[in-house]
């Protein structure tokens, strides 16, 4: 891919191997501190308050901390907190807020009723002095730097990384860091491969509507493409797992319908040579992200991600095609990626 970025949304996802090594090197020590303390507190469970694309890493973070801490994670409610003053007991819970800005009303008033009730508090935000890090017993300091564009990007994978390396402090297993250490150049990588999103973005031009498709770890990343293409294109991009998907919304795939298919290794791949048949009977359009020789032989449309991701990475890697399929899509509609109509950096809401 071209080093020339076109616009500010394209330079910070350019950014973002940088920004990942800079929070590696920097973040490592508060991931252990805050790891330290968990441990001594020994939560019975986990919940997580976010919105937009913090709300995605969220989602993420439900499958790490369950797959690799054994921890039970839900997502808030916090309408709950701030319109009828109904907070569920937080006295046994690790409250974890997750805002690149820390500025929300909302997702501040979780963590401060959790500390109220005598639970423990973890902000993960890219402004340290934030009300949101005022509210917190330990804070998880993103190092991303000024995020200009509207639509998040780096944000948005230093949230994701910054979770798993709580989730590698939590277990202790260098093996874990080890690989933490590797996603930069895998982020590298991805980029140069990703060449002729120009022409791919091409194939969908004109769509109003579209689904991305992803499961387990990377559920959170087909709600964050689609997300993304919604802020900078105005589609109406709907995320799926794939087993919702075959639970009722195939049936509005016809022949031409535009999917986003995520199938990197792991354990979900096994369904996908099935999925990719039943899509071609239908005749959908199909952009595929996958590093699997076999599936991307299959492609029409694709994106091939570096191999050797270990799956619980494999969201922070795959979410930058997304973002730049989303920018160049953006880009063939004649639209502005950084500044989405109608949307401001900071939303507040209550």
């Amino acid at each position: 891919m071209t080093t020339t970025p076109r616009n500010q949304f394209e330079h910070e996802i350019l950014e973002q191997p940088l920004v990942l090594r800079e929070l590696f090197e920097k973040g490592r020590a508060a991931a252990e501190e805050a790891a330290i303390a968990i441990k001594k507190f020994e939560p019975d469970w986990v919940l997580i308050a976010a919105r937009g694309s913090s709300d995605n890493a969220a989602r993420y973070a439900q499958y790490l901390l369950g797959a690799h801490n054994r921890l039970g994670v839900a997502l808030a409610v916090p309408s709950l907190f701030t319109l009828y003053d109904s907070p569920p007991n937080l006295s046994r819970a690790l409250t974890i807020g997750i805002s690149q800005s820390g500025q929300s009303p909302d997702i501040v008033s979780v963590l401060a009723e959790t500390r109220a009730q005598g639970g423990a508090a973890l902000a993960v935000t890219n402004e340290p002095g934030s009300p949101l890090s005022r509210n917190a017993d330990h804070t998880l300091p993103l190092w991303a730097g000024l995020e200009k564009a509207v639509a998040a990007t780096k944000t948005y994978t230093t949230e994701l990384f910054a979770l798993a390396m709580l989730s590698a402090a939590l277990e202790g297993n260098p093996d874990r860091w080890a690989a933490l250490q590797r996603v930069p150049a895998w982020v590298e990588q991805v980029i140069e491969t990703s060449s002729d999103l120009t022409r791919q973005a091409a194939r969908f031009h004109g769509a109003q509507k579209l689904v991305v498709l992803g499961r387990g770890f990377n559920y959170s990343t087909a709600f964050e493409i689609a997300l993304k293409l919604k802020e900078t294109s105005y589609l109406v991009a709907e995320p799926y797992s794939v087993a919702d998907l075959l639970h009722g919304p195939v049936a509005m795939i016809d022949r031409g319908f535009p999917v986003v298919l995520l199938a990197p290794s792991g354990r979900t791949l096994a369904d996908i040579p099935a999925l990719l048949s039943l899509l071609e009977d239908r005749g959908a359009e199909v952009l595929t992200f996958s590093d699997s020789p076999e599936i991307l032989a299959r492609a029409k449309s694709r994106i091939e991600l570096p191999a050797g991701v270990p799956e619980w990475l494999s969201p922070i890697v795959s979410i930058v095609p997304g973002q730049l399929f989303a920018g160049a899509l953006a880009l063939a509609a004649g639209n502005n990626p950084d500044k989405p109509r109608g949307l401001s950096k900071v939303t507040m809401t209550r």
